[in-house]
């Protein structure tokens, strides 16, 4: 179809695609009346999916905002840029304990996004961590390590960090050795175990200006609000003692009860009344889907913690209702399929033969075996 208007949406059906966390895609048509519901009851089947209640739809707007699909509204009126609609499946609520999520094949979607999470930076790790989170995603996806297969340089085929070193790699080899008997299952959810630790995860982040107009990074959590300067927490807002949340034009506001039960407020400026409210809509959803154990007819209204700035309103279960839900689904255990990585070309590794000369390690590119005899060293 044409994608040039609202005229050519009202005569045709509507082309969308779906991108997964396996970076494979769906490709879908919708009506101009499908409300986001239908379509993620679409991907939730697909994916075979009944814990669906974390995850949600991302898409973007012509500035690159990002904004989560809202189940109860329309599609176009959602998105305001002409077809085909592209959308990113996601976790939207990372649970607390990912390995007590009821079923494997919702563990190994969250294993998919922490994956995604740490290569792309959301989810920072130190040298130590991305080693052994290296060598789990491995042993999940290659199985034991054995010398004559995994060659060296095998490593370098991976990604794990963006811009990862020879020295990381090497260490991941070293500990992927010793995962010797562990199940994809066992693999990821040791890998679940350890991700859960680190200091950033789960944690939704916005960028603000604070006074002065000094950068700093507000983050959604499980149990507020944080404040980030240069990566580094410097505030901790917790739900029970926010009293309000409001937004106006581009300024996000949170009236916050010390310790001596005095409030203060603390405002921000976003980039835009666009991110602004996407920063307020993700905060109602974080509060109402942790800490509520459900939903209110009208947690929006006079007096309540969101009472200023919009009439929006989370529809979906929170975290309560959705563990009760699940803890009374029975079904035979699902079959996991399990998507390869991204391959990319290895690293030429250096080894030396019995004759003492240096020759760069043999390696698959493009399907052929190569090797090449490397320079001698620099005189020192």
């Amino acid at each position: 179809m044409g994608c040039c208007g609202q005229e050519s949406m009202d005569e045709s059906d509507i082309p969308c695609q779906v991108v997964l966390l396996d970076e494979n895609h769906i490709d879908m048509e919708i009506q101009r009346y499908t409300k986001g519901s239908i379509l993620l009851h679409r991907v939730f089947q697909n994916l075979n999916l009944l814990e669906k209640d974390y995850f949600g739809l991302r898409f973007m707007d012509n500035n690159n905002q990002t904004y989560w699909l809202e189940p109860d509204r329309r599609i176009i009126e959602q998105i305001q840029h002409s077809p085909p609609f592209v959308f990113y499946f996601g976790v939207k609520f990372y649970a607390a304990d990912p390995c007590k999520l009821f079923e494997e094949i919702t563990r190994y979607q969250f294993f998919l996004q922490l994956k995604q999470d740490i290569v792309q930076g959301r989810l920072p790790c130190n040298f130590e961590e991305t080693a052994e989170l290296g060598a789990l995603s491995l042993q999940s996806e290659l199985g034991d390590y054995d010398g004559r297969q995994h060659t060296p340089g095998y490593v370098s085929e991976f990604r794990f960090i963006t811009n990862q070193s020879e020295l990381l790699e090497n260490h991941i080899t070293e500990l992927h050795k010793k995962l010797v008997g562990h199940t994809p299952v066992s693999a990821e959810m040791k890998f679940l175990n350890k991700a859960k630790w680190l200091e950033m995860y789960g944690v939704d982040l916005h960028p603000v200006l604070g006074q002065d107009k000094i950068e700093y990074m507000l983050g959604l959590t499980p149990t507020g609000i944080i404040l980030l300067k240069d990566s580094v927490r410097i505030g901790n807002y917790f739900w029970p003692r926010i009293t309000k949340v409001s937004f106006k034009d581009i300024q996000f506001f949170l009236k916050v009860r010390d310790k001596n039960n005095d409030e203060n407020i603390y405002g921000f400026d976003c980039t835009s009344r666009a991110s602004c409210k996407h920063l307020w809509k993700c905060a109602v959803e974080h509060h109402a889907f942790f800490r509520l154990s459900q939903v209110r007819d009208n947690p929006a209204g006079p007096g309540k913690l969101f009472a200023l700035g919009s009439n929006h309103r989370y529809s979906g279960r929170t975290e309560a209702e959705a563990q009760e839900y699940h803890r009374q689904l029975s079904r035979p255990a699902p079959t996991v399929h399990r998507v390869p990585s991204k391959r990319y070309a290895r690293r030429v590794a250096l080894a030396r033969h019995a004759d003492g000369k240096d020759v760069e390690q043999k390696h698959v590119a493009n399907g052929k075996i190569a090797s090449k005899v490397a320079p001698p060293p620099i005189p020192t």
